[in-house]
């Protein structure tokens, strides 16, 4: 199972989609419990994938390095805001299996939600380690009304990134945070989908698969189906707070059915496929593909039923763009250019949510 560990609730950027740290009154700023009883918990279970999180788990390098001298864990992933790449040990930076760096797009989309300086400084902490590290390198997007989603990915797949993922900007933030969001995907988000599908078509026609997540997760589930969400919350994918409390997802911490125990007094295999996705999700017919899309957004319906159908339109267009693809992908593997086993990605839980 994934394991997502809360290394800190404190951050070092005020984003305009996320506002900076988390509220101590959600979770303590620092972790309460000692790292042994993390290990007792994490060491029952022999395919433990762990990823940091924060707030900024980089703030906090010390502490991570004490979780991967004690935890006997398969993988390791870690979501960081870049800013301190440069500071983790090159023993330590080879141990991370994957690596996800959040950053929007070019230049001015990033700095616009990020904060002034934040792109140079991002592409130049990846530049310092790019040479060296060897696993995963993935950019990860927070997708907004600034967001062009074909010039922005395809801008990211021209850095030293191996895959980019994205997500969309909907729910944890509010409605009213933007300006129209049925014309941004009307005119921009949707069309840009297709522009982008038009691209990676015609590179895989030439032999290639640019790295572009969601795409290459929905294929990997139209090619390998599985229930319930991609990123796995809820059923073999939890997060473990700074004060040790499990929760089915990383977000939102303080909402009750979220909480489901803590790693004193339970074991792993307690947490399995222990909350679901609610209806209408079930009953769709793309939900063996999306699987939900979001177990928050399916709990918490933030933005009513009608921004949830919303959210969803740009979910369906996603998926007829990669069944379009697929056509392709098929045709492509049956003439000997690709092998199916080409598309299995993620190869593991490296904590990209697929459906964005």
């Amino acid at each position: 199972m994934l394991y997502i560990v809360f290394l800190t609730g404190v951050c070092n950027l005020r984003c305009r989609y996320c506002g900076g740290s988390i509220p101590e009154e959600v979770m303590p700023h620092e972790i309460q419990y000692n790292i042994e009883s993390l290990r007792e918990f994490i060491a029952k279970d022999p395919e433990a994938i762990v990823a940091f999180y924060g707030g900024e788990p980089t703030l906090r390098l010390g502490k991570m390095i004490e979780i991967m001298d004690a935890v006997p864990a398969k993988k390791f992933v870690i979501q960081t805001n870049g800013f301190f790449l440069h500071k983790i040990p090159e023993e330590y930076l080879n141990r991370l299996d994957a690596i996800l760096v959040s950053i929007d797009g070019p230049k001015e989309v990033t700095d616009y939600y990020r904060g002034n300086g934040v792109y140079d400084i991002v592409l130049d902490r990846v530049g310092k380690i790019r040479p060296a590290y060897r696993g995963d390198l993935i950019a990860r997007m927070a997708v907004s009304q600034e967001s062009d989603i074909y010039r922005d990915v395809r801008h990211l797949l021209s850095l030293p990134f191996d895959h980019v993922h994205w997500q969309l900007n909907v729910v944890w933030a509010p409605d009213d945070s933007w300006d129209d969001f049925d014309s941004w995907v009307r005119n921009s988000y949707n069309p840009g989908i297709t522009r982008l599908t038009d691209w990676w078509i015609s590179e895989l026609k030439e032999g290639k698969i640019p790295g572009i997540v969601p795409f290459l997760g929905v294929i990997k589930r139209m090619f390998w189906p599985e229930d319930g969400v991609p990123c796995g919350a809820g059923r073999d994918a939890f997060a473990i707070t700074t004060d040790g409390r499990v929760l089915a997802c990383p977000i939102g911490g303080e909402f009750e059915w979220n909480n489901l125990g803590d790693i004193f007094s339970s074991e792993p295999e307690d947490f399995r496929n222990s909350v679901e996705i609610d209806e209408p999700c079930r009953s769709c017919d793309i939900y063996p593909i999306c699987g939900g899309r979001c177990l928050f957004a399916n709990k918490e319906r933030l933005w009513g039923m009608d921004g949830f159908k919303k959210i969803c339109g740009t979910v369906r267009h996603l998926v007829n763009e990669m069944n379009r693809a697929r056509e392709v992908i098929e045709e492509l593997i049956a003439d000997g250019v690709f092998r199916r086993e080409d598309f299995f990605y993620p190869p593991f839980n490296n904590t990209t949510e697929i459906i964005p």
